[in-house]
């Protein structure tokens, strides 16, 4: 029989096919026992100790930093939410769990694809391959790989379950913003646990490891709107998602973290700190071990004090006007207002915070339009245009006027409206403490970790003006001077041949002289002229020692009649350890920051239990100094230049001092309850005046009380307790002839009759029956000059 040449051209074709096919088989058989044996050990996968960040936390568990090159968070496959799970299949790998290792109905999809579209456009890879790549092999496209790739996920897969498979390719994917694993990347993303995450977050998340820069929601938030549609539509073609959790992740919008260092509680200056300790300790290990940093900071504390002193560097920032345009983008390539380059462009701009950069697209007399990061059109008119008004003028500096292309800030208000707002040119700092243990509490650095990392808490210098007053008073009470004491608040000269130079002539912040008042009035007041009589009594060489006790550094406080004003220099935290004395009854007390270190598997490798106040070792003023001085500080609380405190907090077991320099430059408040220490300074960098009328009362003092109305929320008042060795004695006040009650040392009683002691003895004080008190003469009563004032020093305000 005869057969057809069509039929045997078929055949010839069969058996050629037929023989390729065997050929190729053949080939990969040689290749799969000459290459398999070659193949890598698995202890990587089955022994997993991938490289884990250092962590900080807070005292109550709460994330506030992180460092290392690898930003994991390794998470059992237990706890991974079944709807990331089903993400990542629709995304990667929809027939994971059927095929083995090589899915080979994708094979020939990507094969069918690449064909008819040229060249190698569509990929293949399970994720058992991506695990095989993403330990042992590179990105590399070429068929060697490939090749290599395939024998390794047979392998894998015959060694591993396909959860442990699943669980190492959950946590060790690059998806971005330097997060490695989907744990550390709703994180970093969304600021959120797995467990936390929506269908819509959970999409995006898993659109990203097909391209992590292409679809990163920071850098491209459009392409990652792309992928995330896709991989919800597939989610609901595979039934992961019902139709009415379709649409509503559609239409979901989300919010993503624009800065992958936000852990939703800011605490970056005490994060770095921590860092620095750990690094010290353990040096490069420290960012991939997994060590875990815990520190006193409490998270409610820590937001209450960074918010607050946010508010009070921005209310002052307002005070002071508005200084025009951050910057000017060039808009001559803009056609419309959602025109994907305006994107492009406010991209070179970070959002601080509530403070986002927008560009004007409109400015007029009477209206605002600006363009925000995503897209949003914020058009402003009316009383949201007082504040940049003179800016918006023609007559307005080229340079700073609002126009078209300009950059500036938005914010919204307390009653969320948007509001033009600015980048502010002022710092400040905000620490609290337990005065018992010197646990910090909360810890601001500044306005902006981002934009300055200099800690002002711990590195700035700077002159703490009155409130270094308490000091002085303190001395001066050990001296033998009591609060009833009579100092008179009047001009004084201190004559060229003290200052070395020329005649000093000091003056009271506010210009005016009450005449003779009690060391009471005088603090509350903030009276310099008092002061400086003060020292002069006592001496500056036993100031400049007695100040030690409260941990300042002598060196920084020159032996001049100056000190009596503030003029030495001070850090905020110096400052709080040293009031810390004051609330605890006179114990010196260190402030710390990290009370616990562990290890990766969670050991503790470090750990600080502090001494506490009651320790007499740590002894530094005599418990009656302490509660006599509580007293007086209370005393400025109630009537003097810090009496809004009580008002706003609506309790009275406050005390503290305000603080001031000449022209403004810098304004503090140091004060505390008996359970909290705190200090708030405002000033510039660059040193010079805070502008006029600002004081230590009106600028700092906001801050603390905006930090304390939250901090002592439910805590019950409490007042500190008379040590024994006080003694009670009645007194005149100058001011209003009526007798006023105080506590003194006994030692201080005089013998009936005695007169006013001589140079450098204990001060006496009217304690004979009230009609006939009548307050000493205050030349008798202070002691000689002090030596080398510094030349014209700076006149310090309250």
């Amino acid at each position: 029989m005869t057969v057809p040449p069509f039929l045997r051209w078929a055949l010839y074709a069969f058996l050629a096919f037929t023989g390729l096919l065997m050929v190729c088989a053949a080939m990969i058989g040689i290749v799969v026992v000459l290459a398999y044996p070659q193949l890598p050990s698995l202890d990587v996968l089955t022994d997993y100790r991938p490289k884990i960040p250092l962590r900080i936390y807070s005292a109550d568990g709460k994330l506030i930093g992180e460092f290392g090159e690898e930003r994991r968070n390794v998470v059992q496959i237990k706890d991974v939410p079944p709807l990331m799970i089903h993400a990542i299949l629709a995304a990667e790998d929809e027939r994971f769990y059927q095929h083995p290792g090589i899915d080979t109905m994708g094979v020939m999809r990507a094969a069918l694809s690449n064909l008819v579209n040229g060249g190698k456009r569509q990929g293949s890879s399970t994720i058992t391959m991506q695990v095989a790549r993403n330990f042992f092999l590179s990105s590399e496209k070429t068929y060697t790989r490939k090749i290599y790739e395939a024998l390794l996920a047979f392998k894998i897969e015959h060694s591993l379950s396909k959860d442990e498979i699943l669980q190492l390719y959950i946590n060790q994917i690059y998806l971005g913003q330097r997060a490695y694993g989907f744990s550390s990347a709703a994180q970093i993303y969304f600021g959120k646990a797995l467990k936390e995450l929506t269908p819509a977050e959970a999409a995006m998340l898993a659109g990203l490891p097909k391209a992590p820069s292409a679809y990163n929601p920071v850098a491209n938030p459009k392409r990652a709107r792309l992928r995330q549609l896709y991989v919800l539509r597939r989610m609901n073609e595979l039934s992961f998602l019902d139709e009415k959790q379709y649409k509503a992740a559609q239409s979901e919008s989300l919010r993503v973290k624009q800065d992958a260092n936000d852990f939703g509680v800011h605490a970056e200056y005490v994060a770095e700190m921590a860092r620095q300790i750990a690094f010290e300790r353990f040096q490069e290990q420290a960012y991939s071990g997994g060590y875990q940093v815990v520190t006193t900071i409490q998270s409610a504390d820590q937001q209450a004090a960074y918010q607050s002193l946010r508010k009070g560097v921005l209310d002052y920032d307002r005070r002071h006007g508005y200084r025009g345009a951050e910057a000017y983008v060039d808009m001559k390539g803009i056609k419309t207002e959602q025109d994907d380059e305006l994107e492009d462009l406010i991209s070179d701009f970070e959002d601080a915070d509530t403070l986002l950069p927008a560009i004007v697209l409109e400015a007029g007399p009477s209206r605002l339009r600006a363009y925000l990061r995503g897209g949003e059109i914020v058009t402003l008119s009316g009383d949201a245009l007082k504040f940049p008004a003179r800016m918006m003028d023609d007559k307005a500096p080229p340079n700073k006027r609002l126009r078209t292309g300009a950059v500036i800030r938005l914010m919204k208000d307390e009653k969320n409206q948007w509001q033009v707002a600015q980048l502010p040119e002022v710092e400040s700092a905000f620490v609290s403490a337990n005065p018992v243990d010197g646990a910090v509490r909360a810890l601001v650095g500044g306005f902006d970790f981002n934009r300055n990392k200099f800690n002002h808490v711990t590195q700035a210098w700077r002159q703490p003006g009155s409130s270094f007053k308490p000091f002085i008073y303190s001395a001066a009470i050990e001296k033998g001077y009591t609060p009833a004491s009579v100092v008179p608040d009047e001009p004084i000269v201190i004559p060229g041949g003290e200052t070395g130079s020329q005649d000093w002539a000091p003056k009271n912040y506010d210009g005016k002289y009450e005449g003779p008042m009690t060391l009471r009035t005088a603090i509350a007041k903030s009276k310099n002229m008092v002061s400086i009589r003060l020292l002069r009594s006592i001496g500056t060489q036993y100031a400049q020692e007695y100040i030690t006790r409260f941990g300042f550094d002598a060196d920084k406080h020159p032996p001049y009649l100056t000190m009596a004003l503030g003029a030495g220099s001070v850090t905020p935290w110096q400052q709080a350890a040293a009031y810390s004395i004051f609330a605890n009854g006179g114990y010196r007390i260190q402030p710390f920051v990290v009370k616990q270190i562990l290890d990766g598997k969670g050991n503790v490798v470090a750990q600080f239990d502090p001494p506490v106040a009651g320790d007499e070792s740590l002894r530094a003023i005599d418990a009656r100094n302490a509660y006599i001085m509580d007293s007086l500080l209370h005393e400025v609380t109630k009537r003097g230049t810090a009496a809004r405190a009580p008002v706003i907090l609506k309790r009275y077991d406050i005390a503290g001092k305000t603080g001031t320099t000449n022209d403004s430059i810098d304004a503090w408040f140091c004060g505390y309850h008996p359970t909290l220490v705190g200090v708030a300074w405002i000033g510039f960098d660059k040193p010079r005046s805070l502008g006029g009328g600002e004081t230590g009362g009106g600028a700092a003092l906001p801050i603390w009380t905006g930090y304390m109305e939250k901090a002592l929320k439910g805590v019950p008042e409490s007042w500190m307790e008379a040590p024994e060795g006080l003694t009670p004695i009645t007194a005149t006040d100058p001011e209003s002839r009526k007798p006023v009650q105080e506590l003194i040392y006994k030692e201080t009683l005089p013998a009936p009759g005695d007169e006013a002691p001589a140079s450098g003895e204990r001060p006496q004080v009217p304690i004979a029956p009230v009609q006939d008190a009548k307050p000493k003469p205050v030349e008798k009563t202070l002691g000689k000059p002090a030596d080398k004032p510094v030349d014209k020093p700076a006149d310090k305000k309250n």
